[in-house]
């Protein structure tokens, strides 16, 4: 009889082991959608996001800091979580790695919400309107003025970018670069004819009084809004989306808007929802 207890006493030990085992496995190795990602960020102290050098969105002012639209939200929301704001440069073309990999926390660099992007993040709603666009030398705008004008011209575009994806969806040649800023570079450079960049940055970048004052923008290929993405299953798109719906209201994000000069296209609260 003792024996029996014994040996019942040890495998009720043995499964109470192994079932603790299990647990604990789970939990480190869980992702977003099995624990709080907010928890995790709050935990070690950090909002790592990614970006890329792209005015007005994000980009560094004369001391070396990041600043802009994306980026000062950013550091806004970091504060309202009660964490630090960490800029981290990314291969755009790697961003959905690089935030399953943990390497980062979110991307929030006027970023396009694709049905690649929807699918493969937890993305918030959007919050600004923005379109691709066609970059040329002013000399020779006149003629480029619709698509059909385009299909001898040798593009500039960022890899993994909606720029990517128009110009590839219609055929056309194209060279892919690191950023959008080495797009507008080869345009200048002689290297490419043309570029296909964001609206909003081009309103910042070029034309009179900035450094590519001899390049404009012709023709619209899209029309598409941005959205910030974090990693699939995580809580903090959803904390995000109230983080913007209280900074409508408070005129903070308004604010901040007309100080780079995208507040024409801010996506109002109630149009996120619909």
């Amino acid at each position: 009889m003792k024996k029996m207890l014994a040996m019942l006493l040890t495998a009720a030990m043995t499964l109470g082991m192994l079932a603790g085992c299990g647990s604990k496995d789970s939990g480190e190795g869980g992702d977003a959608s099995s624990e709080s990602d907010k928890a995790y960020v709050q935990d070690k102290g950090t909002l790592v996001i990614g970006i890329t050098d792209f005015e007005p969105m994000d980009y560094k002012d004369e001391n070396g800091d990041w600043i802009g639209f994306d980026a000062d939200m950013a550091k806004a929301f970091a504060e309202s979580l009660g964490v630090e704001a960490e800029f981290v440069e990314i291969d755009w073309d790697n961003k959905i790695l690089e935030l399953d990999g943990k390497t980062i926390d979110c991307v929030w660099n006027g970023m396009t919400l694709t049905d690649e992007v929807t699918s493969s993040m937890a993305c918030t709603d959007a919050y600004l309107n923005n379109a691709q666009v066609v970059v040329v030398p002013k000399d020779v705008a006149d003629k480029y003025q619709d698509e059909d004008s385009l299909a001898d011209l040798n593009f500039a575009v960022e890899a993994g970018s909606a720029g990517e994806a128009e110009v590839s969806a219609r055929g056309l040649n194209y060279t892919a670069v690191t950023a959008q800023a080495d797009a507008l570079m080869e345009v200048a450079g002689g290297t490419c004819d043309a570029a296909v960049i964001d609206s909003l940055m081009a309103a910042a970048m070029i034309g009179e009084g900035t450094s590519y004052a001899d390049l404009t923008y012709t023709i619209s290929l899209n029309t598409e809004e941005y959205g910030v993405g974090f990693r699939q299953g995580s809580d903090l798109a959803e904390e995000l989306n109230a983080f913007f719906d209280q900074s409508y209201e408070d005129g903070t994000m308004a604010a901040c808007a007309e100080q780079y000069g995208v507040q024409a296209a801010l996506v109002s609260a109630d149009s996120a929802e619909e």
